[in-house]
């Protein structure tokens, strides 16, 4: 999804979310080591009372049943949440977007005449690589 055009806001239950702390890991020494930094919030699709069920089971089509966020670019627990959770709701926003259709189209008429010039040239090369006088 392109970052420019933003989704429709979504609106999930705080109930609906199971959020995991843990060390976020990497180079920082003690702080990184001992702080429960990093946060993963989890949105269960089969039991999420926030959507109805058909916008659910689409979801649940598009996303799987668990779909899970996680930050750890914060010192702060509380910013790493809200981002996560940021993250959560973009992604189902996303989904719950309908697709663009799709439509036929056929190559131009210039565009298969190019096409077959060039395969006439790369045969007449090849056909002259095979024969010989001698």
């Amino acid at each position: 999804m392109p970052r420019d055009r933003a989704p429709e806001a979504v609106r999930i239950d705080p109930a609906d979310l199971a959020v995991r702390v843990d060390t976020s890991g990497g180079p920082g020494g003690q702080h990184a080591n001992r702080a429960r930094t990093r946060v993963t919030v989890e949105l269960d699709l089969r039991t999420a009372t926030s959507f109805d069920a058909p916008t659910r089971e689409r979801l649940r089509a598009a996303l799987g049943d668990v779909v899970r966020s996680s930050s750890s670019a914060s010192r702060s627990q509380a910013d790493n949440r809200r981002a996560a959770e940021e993250r959560l709701a973009h992604r189902v926003a996303a989904a719950m977007r309908p697709a663009a259709p799709r439509h036929a189209t056929r190559p131009s008429r210039s565009s298969v005449e190019r096409r077959l010039d060039e395969k006439r040239r790369r045969s007449s090369i090849k056909k002259m690589r095979r024969e010989r006088d001698d």
